[in-house]
């Protein structure tokens, strides 16, 4: 057999910006803990973002019906459920500028990110904290990153101030995109009308494309999601999917809807799908029909799936609080991002002097796994913010005890407790961890 020659790598193949690429941070570290779970670890996982409900039974019949469609599916999506998508949004958001045309179906709402960058010519804006994929996703495109902080005492929210300062210390490029992530993965954080207006004064005088990816309205606790494409219209591409609310993360489906003057980046979208994925699965599609008609099945569902959340949500902020950790009630989804700065004293005596490093020490010690905020949500190395996944619990069970209570009935304060055990374990065995640190 021919044996290779010479120092042969195949680093020497690739781009020199990729020479350092890594797998996606959050599905690694998932993996990880997993495996480690797999071999008779017994670790509370609080570290990845995955609906824990079950999928709506309407759907999983459609789907079954469906299995046997295997042929492809026009580029951009069946007709029936772009219409779907344009009447669930005009329903739901008050939005009503999107067309049939404009509507990009695809494998993800990921991918379809992705694919929007790879087309695009300026640079990218991100938030930090934000979302593990966008920067690795804007290098892998080879695309300038430019970081916008973001702060506690702001709900971890961009605000116009924050935009002009970027601008005016840096040198970017007219025709930039900015990711825009509301509800806000890693913080849970949401906006308000006032902040929606202002910052959409303040993109339309730099003229931004802007991507929201609003995959977490439809889990706002409060009903009062507000998308930036009713004061952005312009220049806002919405992106979202059937992932969260309707817990069909795997299932692989979602969509972007662009407004009619930016239909040319739309069909460059579209034509980079039809050379890249053809188009989504034929019958993930159909099923997510049945989910985007939202019907009384389906809002029924999200009603209860949200307010269990909510309930989880406001137990661990109370629980973290009580011991001086620092964090915001979230308004919507999976997340909260505390901030652990009350024991750093004591943690810098035990040698640690970063949120990984206080997240391999919680993993070691209380077999609680958590993702720091730096690197991989683009917060500082130094700062001790992690993001805390609240869904560790059994959603089918939890689900069940909301639906035999009713929706005209609240959940009992014990709800935690006695339907999501797990995560209760967790957030107690956490708040613990966190008081006998301050003791040393």
């Amino acid at each position: 057999m021919y044996q290779a020659k010479g120092n042969v790598t195949g680093q020497q193949y690739l781009k020199n910006s990729l020479h350092s690429y890594q797998f996606a941070s959050n599905l690694q570290f998932n993996e990880r803990i997993n495996d480690l779970k797999e071999k008779g670890q017994k670790i509370f996982h609080l570290g990845f973002g995955q609906s824990p409900f079950p999928v709506p039974p309407h759907a999983e019949q459609v789907l079954k019906e469906n299995a046997g469609r295997a042929e492809y599916f026009p580029v951009k999506g069946i007709l029936e459920l772009r219409k779907a998508i344009i009447d669930f949004h005009a329903k739901q958001d008050g939005l009503h500028q999107f067309t049939l045309e404009n509507c990009v179906v695809g494998p993800g709402s990921k991918e379809l990110i992705f694919l929007l960058m790879s087309v695009i010519g300026g640079d990218v804006l991100l938030l930090s904290p934000t979302w593990t994929t966008y920067k690795p996703q804007a290098v892998l495109s080879n695309h300038k990153v430019f970081v916008i902080p973001t702060s506690y005492e702001k709900h971890w929210k961009l605000t116009p101030a924050m935009i002009e300062k970027v601008y005016s210390e840096n040198t970017i490029k007219e025709n930039s995109l900015l990711i825009f992530c509301n509800p806000d993965n890693p913080t849970g954080s949401s906006y308000t009308k006032d902040e929606l207006i202002a910052l959409g004064s303040e993109m339309r005088k730099r003229k931004m494309l802007v991507l929201s990816d609003e995959i977490y309205g439809r889990l706002s606790f409060n009903d009062n999601h507000l998308s930036l494409a009713q004061f952005y219209p312009e220049g806002t591409v919405l992106s979202c999917g059937i992932s969260k609310w309707a817990s069909c993360g795997g299932w692989r489906l979602g969509y972007h809807l662009y407004p009619s003057h930016l239909k040319d980046i739309c069909n460059v979208v579209a034509g980079a799908a039809s050379n890249t994925y053809t188009s989504a699965a034929a019958p993930i599609q159909l099923a997510a029909v049945s989910l985007l008609q939202y019907d009384e099945h389906s809002q029924n569902y999200v009603k209860h799936c949200k307010r269990i959340l909510h309930r989880v949500a406001t137990f661990c902020c109370k629980k973290l609080s009580s011991c001086g950790v620092k964090v915001h009630l979230p308004s919507s989804g999976y997340y909260i991002f505390p901030d652990f700065e009350v024991i750093r004293a004591q943690l810098e005596k035990r040698g640690i002097t970063t949120g990984s490093g206080m997240c391999d020490a919680l993993l070691e010690e209380a077999g609680i796994a958590l993702m720091s905020g730096g690197p991989a949500y683009l917060h500082p190395l130094d700062q001790l913010t992690v993001r805390l996944c609240y869904i560790n619990f059994d959603g089918t069970k939890a689900l069940k005890a909301s639906e035999a209570i009713g929706l005209g009935e609240h959940l009992p304060e014990s709800f935690v407790e006695t339907e999501c055990s797990e995560t209760y374990q967790a957030i107690n065995i956490l708040h613990d961890w966190v008081e006998k640190q301050k003791k040393l």
